[in-house]
């Protein structure tokens, strides 16, 4: 279907001489990300011209706040958005964790790209090169933004010291490298590796010290719904198993009416033709968790893959070329684990988190 999807671009389904708009955050980050998606279409549409269109959204804006505190959803992605409404850009690249699980009414994620390494990093402050949060002094201080490595990370190593640090990777590594504020800094290692900064990590994260943020390193391309020729240019980045996984990971944080005011964190694997999902939830401190593992059969022939329900969202993604039974089996996972969850009390942990939070 995809080749079928490729031809019928180049034949003229999509004029020639129009130009693609392309929105995306200013920060290098996102734009190197923004980057990989236009050479990627560009391999597959040759034909197409793209043009960036950069803007800043309310995350980039407000760095004196903690993420959870500031109290609005679509941080990094509302801006862009209202672009896309407006029919200012064709489409727009995301951090796939940026994205609310429930999309605005007109939009759909038409396009999930093969994912970079999901786990989180540490990066060290130059004196403690070579060390791991393990062996970092007691009361060390370890900066993250966000309250899901926060609370994992509090109750795994309870002897250091984690504190909120804000600003995209550049200001971050920058307060690490030239203060003494912090002896380490978590972040995720898809930014870093796509940035060429492999060489700053110190140490990855494994699920059993810190399970990752739904949809982390993967990049969404959001699009208008009802544009069809676009919809079917970019549905030819879909990487299957990493769509899969994310539609698992989106209806599991979506059911417990989770987001990032309260710390839900995920590990997904696909094995066997099985999509194994992890899910967990967590007080604040760490100090309370629950956490189970479910799996599904995801494995369905070629003759699944066409039929009616083939323009059908799974939390916010179309993806008509991978056989609805598959995306329909994903996102059913992550709601039967929610609701394992949910039976064994994590809307009470959320609920609490979520106060406590609010009230700091």
């Amino acid at each position: 279907m995809e080749n079928q999807t490729i031809e019928s671009m180049q034949d003229g389904v999509m004029d020639k001489d129009r130009v693609i708009r392309v929105g995306t955050r200013k920060s290098q980050l996102a734009r190197i990300q923004t980057d990989s998606v236009m050479e990627m279409l560009s391999q597959r549409f040759p034909a197409v011209q793209f043009e960036i269109v950069a803007m800043s959204t309310t995350g980039d804006k407000i760095l004196d706040t903690a993420l959870s505190k500031i109290g609005e959803k679509s941080l990094f992605t509302k801006e862009l958005e209202n672009a896309l409404e407006r029919r200012e850009v064709d489409l727009v690249v995301h951090s796939l964790k940026d994205l609310p699980t429930t999309l605005p009414p007109g939009f759909t994620i038409g396009a999930v790209c093969k994912r970079e390494n999901p786990h989180d990093a540490v990066v060290f402050h130059p004196k403690s090169i070579g060390k791991s949060l393990s062996t970092l002094p007691e009361r060390s201080v370890v900066g993250t933004s966000s309250l899901r490595r926060a609370a994992q990370l509090k109750r795994k190593f309870p002897q250091l010291d984690f504190q909120n640090i804000r600003g995209n990777l550049n200001t971050r590594l920058k307060k690490l490298d030239e203060k003494e504020d912090f002896s380490a800094i978590i972040l995720a290692a898809a930014g870093l590796l796509r940035m060429g900064w492999e060489s700053r990590i110190g140490q990855i994260l494994n699920p059993e010290d810190c399970m990752y943020a739904v949809g982390q390193g993967a990049l969404a391309v959001e699009v208008r719904a009802k544009d069809q020729d676009i919809l079917n240019m970019v549905s030819a980045l879909h990487d299957s198993e990493t769509v899969l996984r994310c539609i698992a990971e989106r209806a599991f944080l979506r059911h417990l009416e989770g987001g990032c005011s309260v710390p839900v964190a995920v590990s997904t694997l696909v094995k066997d033709s099985q999509l194994y999902l992890t899910g967990a939830v967590y007080s604040l401190d760490g100090s309370e968790s629950l956490q189970e593992t479910m799996q599904t059969y995801i494995h369905f022939s070629q003759q699944d893959m066409d039929g009616p329900n083939d323009d059908i969202q799974h939390v916010g993604i179309t993806a008509k070329n991978i056989p609805h039974c598959a995306l329909e089996a994903a996102e059913a996972l992550g709601i039967n684990l929610a609701n394992l969850l949910l039976s064994k009390g994590a809307k009470q942990i959320l609920t609490v988190a979520r106060q406590l939070n609010d009230a700091q």
